[in-house]
């Protein structure tokens, strides 16, 4: 006898359907899982017989053979215990309506469910795929819910469940929890006193998806200003809160950013961090890192040179491409990596270096500290800015600051000027979609050329002048690149030559 019932993989942030196949023939009893699986899916042999037998049914008293296809596909964790519980189940009881149904969920030894990680992604390509009714365990229906086109119905246990498929009980419908806890109050800008340029550097970055460096003593206020910057972002699409939502759930950090704010994501990994945590892998399938928890937000990256430089190097396919591929012996993995670099620098590892006190730091510190950052890395930043430390006047003496919200506005106002491309701004147009956009006067294309040959731009670099400049234009309202604006597109570029 075989049965059949419908479970589902993840590969990347792209989900897999997957067929769990039981079958119940005639020999000596044994119960085997084959499929290409890791060994959390073979335990499940321990985990689903007995939750079988603990339910009050029987576990069939012959050869029980699991096959989750497609075999080829490699499968891991610990969601496809229902569905091979239900199988199994299905396979000696023909009463079972599974007709449209999937099943996610990890089984507990007294049959009860537990929540699994990745169930958005997983759940939206159900629902892509023709699936019309998704059973998962209670604490997941709500993020299950998420996924638009399909019916989230939600068991307590393993017996709730074989009720429901023989039309003798109901389960928790899933409903999208509006009252989820909302993320934590962002910084505002007018926190920070002073530093003009540097705030007018944040407001030209989140206009235009731009990569920025701060570089300045230790104290002046950069981190404030990094933190402070998500505030200046407009709240993110539907379908794009959406996106980030499934690679929060499929690393299981839900908890940390709920699944219904549209707020850009912020985050800022330690210089500590390992390789695979700050780009994606581990054990297994490749996990996303943080330049994908970051995707549609700001990966800020304090001390960026106490990074290793095999940590940046990294960074170089995901700035560029806006996704980044992890390949591992099992399977090469590719998660979206659509982040806004913001990196705070000393000046030097003491960090005094041009200062009153004067730099104790050696010229080999010196010079290690700051190749820390290679050509290809800087080629990438559009904007370096440098934070002064501030004066007592400045700090204390000052007019009110300019609230986060006033600047958002202009921010918004700019990226609706010429429609956002990607959702991330004039940053992510191509070359010759910039070209045709900046309509740069002929004073502003002299400039261009006499200033590129200066400052020995590369091609990627004349192109983030560009669209820097570009960028600078929308916020003035200026329908062309003008020398005033590619002037100050420039300035922010020298400040990396120097």
């Amino acid at each position: 006898m075989i049965a059949c019932a419908i479970s589902c993989a993840t590969r990347g942030l792209a989900g897999v359907p997957v067929t769990v196949e039981a079958d119940i023939a005639n020999g000596l009893p044994g119960f085997a899982i084959v499929g290409l699986t890791d060994r959390a899916i073979q335990e499940a042999r321990e985990r689903v017989k007995p939750a079988i037998r603990n339910a009050g049914y029987k576990f069939p008293q012959r050869r029980v053979t699991v096959n989750l296809a497609p075999a080829e596909l490699p499968k891991e964790g610990t969601g496809f215990d229902l569905g091979i519980a239900i199988a199994i189940l299905r396979a000696e009881d023909s009463s079972l309506r599974l007709d449209g149904l999937a099943f996610l969920g990890e089984l507990a030894l007294d049959a009860s469910l537990r929540p699994v990680t990745g169930v958005l992604p997983m759940a939206r390509c159900l629902a892509a795929s023709g699936v019309r009714r998704l059973i998962v365990p209670v604490e997941n229906a709500p993020e299950a819910a998420l996924a638009e086109g399909l019916q989230v119905l939600g068991a307590a246990s393993l017996q709730a469940c074989v009720e429901y498929l023989r039309g003798e009980g109901t389960l928790v419908p899933g409903v999208r929890d509006a009252s989820l806890p909302s993320s934590e109050p962002e910084p505002d800008l007018a926190a920070v006193r002073g530093q003009a340029q540097a705030k007018r550097a944040l407001e030209i970055a989140a206009a235009g998806g731009h990569n920025l460096l701060m570089t300045g003593a230790p104290g002046a206020g950069k981190t404030m200003l990094a933190r402070a910057f998500p505030s200046l972002l407009p709240d993110l699409p539907s379908d794009a809160a959406l996106e980030v939502a499934a690679i929060y759930s499929l690393r299981g950090t839900l908890r940390e950013r709920p699944p219904t704010t549209s707020r850009p994501p912020f985050r800022a990994p330690h210089h500590s961090i390992s390789r695979a945590g700050l780009v994606g892998g581990g054990t297994g399938l490749a996990q996303p890192g943080e330049i994908s928890l970051a995707h549609r937000g700001v990966l800020f990256l304090d001390e960026l040179c106490e990074f290793s430089r095999q940590h940046l190097e990294a960074l170089r396919q995901p700035l560029e491409e806006r996704t980044v591929t992890v390949a591992r012996a099992r399977a090469a993995v590719t998660y979206p990596a659509d982040f806004m670099l913001i990196g705070a620098s000393n000046p030097c590892p003491c960090g005094h270096l041009g200062e009153a006190q004067g730099c104790t730091c050696e010229p080999r510190q010196l010079s290690a500290y700051n190749n820390k950052i290679s050509g290809p890395i800087k080629d990438r930043i559009d904007l370096v800015v440098s934070v002064p430390r501030q004066e007592y006047r400045d700090i204390f003496e000052g007019a009110d600051e300019e609230p986060s919200a006033v600047v958002r506005d202009r921010v918004e106002a700019a990226r609706n000027r010429r429609g956002e491309v990607a959702g991330h701004g004039n940053a992510a147009l191509t070359g010759r979609e910039i070209l045709a956009a900046a309509r740069a006067t002929t004073p502003a294309r002299r400039l261009l050329a006499l200033s590129g040959e200066r400052l020995h731009l590369s091609a990627r670099g004349f192109f983030r002048v560009l669209r820097v400049a570009r960028t600078i234009s929308d916020l003035a309202g200026e329908d062309r690149v003008g020398e005033e604006a590619l002037a100050e597109a420039l300035h922010y570029r020298i400040e990396m030559a120097g």
